[in-house]
């Protein structure tokens, strides 16, 4: 009876210490978007997740302009390295059909040493993959799924905002072989060195670019992603599915735009006026309208009713332009052309709102920077002329005081003279 006791009584206490550890909360964190629960390490690791994972999607969803239309969540784990298990690795995704539909897990490895760019481009790949199998709940558990390629997920990641892609130009400026396209569709980046890696990511950058500046490009990319689980094994095949305008003419249209990255990386950046000059002149560009009276209509009349589908097309070739100019703009005027290219991009989806007003204040804008810079090319000019350090000596009279002063001229030595001397001497 002794023994039964205790062991009863063993087994409460075993229950009790279960139902006090089963009831203490696991912490956890949810971005604002809903999409990415964040399990582990403290409130400020989640936080800089969460905002990682929300810039990262944000990014996503501006080259492909799609709004935010997430299905599954997307689990992210936050784990503390273990010193007794060396070879875990950083960054594990995890994916799998559940009864209730998909499952992304991303397990990341916390620390100080952490590499920021590696955890980007996991969530970027886990974004891609809740995207690619969406809108497929019926895929049998034990399906072997297909991952978005490692060129669009690099790709991506150079064109986000405020990317420096110095490295990527400079890679793709060393004179050599132009990798052609369809070896770079098959390429493997992690059996690349550093140096081959880098010039993965400049040619991963190039082709991005070239698809979203192709003709309703940001539409085509996106249905390239939805369509990639049901890719074959040509992907150069697959891509001129999409893009049509790549079918027999691949190697042309890619070497032509290796090239045009190439010059545009030499090019130094415009002065202010060649950039108020470039940008006055796309400004000017003249749009074909409807029907009517009005044969041709200005960019600022365009901003007053919904385009049509043709002048929507001549509007995503002018962002591209602004795009262009942007990135050689001189560093007064860049946030500017940024501006104007944003205001054409609504446009071209329809969105009129707010945009005369934009206008309207950029005009100022503009106004008053040319002011400004015209003050301050007199204030150069004013310097350049009076701070040199081996002067010209024409200025000198206006801006040496004493050189004001009649210069004392050497006495005469005739009798007046010496008369008239004596005279000043006493009176």
């Amino acid at each position: 009876m002794k023994i039964r006791a205790i062991l009863a009584g063993a087994l409460l206490l075993g229950c009790s210490i279960f139902e006090l550890l089963g009831a203490t909360p696991i912490e956890r964190s949810v971005s604002p978007s809903g999409q990415f629960v964040i399990y582990g390490g403290d409130a400020a690791w989640r936080g800089a997740v969460s905002a990682l994972a929300e810039r990262t999607k944000a990014n996503l969803l501006a080259v492909l302009q799609r709004r935010d239309q997430w299905g599954a969540a997307i689990v992210v784990n936050l784990q503390s390295p273990a010193a007794n298990l060396p070879e875990i690795p950083a960054t594990a995704l995890r994916f799998s059909q559940t009864g209730s539909g998909l499952k992304l897990q991303l397990d990341l490895t916390i620390s100080r040493k952490m590499d920021f760019g590696a955890m980007e481009r996991e969530l970027l790949r886990a974004i891609l993959l809740e995207m690619i199998y969406r809108n497929q709940p019926g895929i049998a558990s034990g399906a072997t799924y297909v991952e978005p390629p490692n060129w669009l997920i690099e790709g991506l990641l150079a064109l986000a905002p405020n990317c420096d892609r110095t490295s990527l130009t400079n890679a793709l400026a060393v004179p050599g072989r132009i990798t052609p396209l369809d070896e770079l569709l098959w390429e493997r980046p992690e059996l690349l060195d550093s140096a081959g890696r880098l010039l993965y990511r400049a040619y991963s950058f190039a082709l991005v670019q070239l698809l979203i500046e192709s003709a309703d490009g940001h539409a085509h990319l996106g249905r390239y992603i939805d369509n990639l689980s049901f890719t074959s094994n040509d992907p150069l095949a697959d891509l001129q599915a999409v893009f049509p305008q790549l079918a027999g003419n691949d190697q042309k249209i890619w070497k032509s735009k290796i090239a045009d990255i190439k010059s545009s990386g030499r090019a130094d950046l415009l002065t202010f006026s060649q950039t108020e000059e470039k940008l006055s002149s796309l400004l000017q560009t003249k749009f074909v309208g409807t029907g009517g009276r009005d044969k041709f209509l200005s960019f600022e009349d365009l901003c007053q009713k919904k385009p049509a589908p043709a002048q929507r097309l001549a509007l995503q070739k002018f962002s591209q332009e602004l795009l262009l100019l942007a990135a050689q703009a001189n560093p007064a005027l860049r946030s500017v052309v940024q501006d104007y290219q944003q205001v054409s991009a609504q446009l071209a989806l329809g969105k009129l709102r707010g945009l005369a007003a934009r206008l309207a204040d950029l005009k100022t804008l503009r106004s008053k920077l040319s002011s400004r810079m015209t003050e301050i090319d007199d204030y150069l000019n004013w310097f350049e002329a009076t701070q040199l350090s081996t002067r010209s000596g024409l200025f000198e009279d206006c801006l040496n005081p004493s050189s004001l002063e009649t210069p004392s001229r050497g006495h005469r030595k005739d009798s007046f003279s010496a008369y008239l001397d004596a005279m000043e001497t006493q009176f």
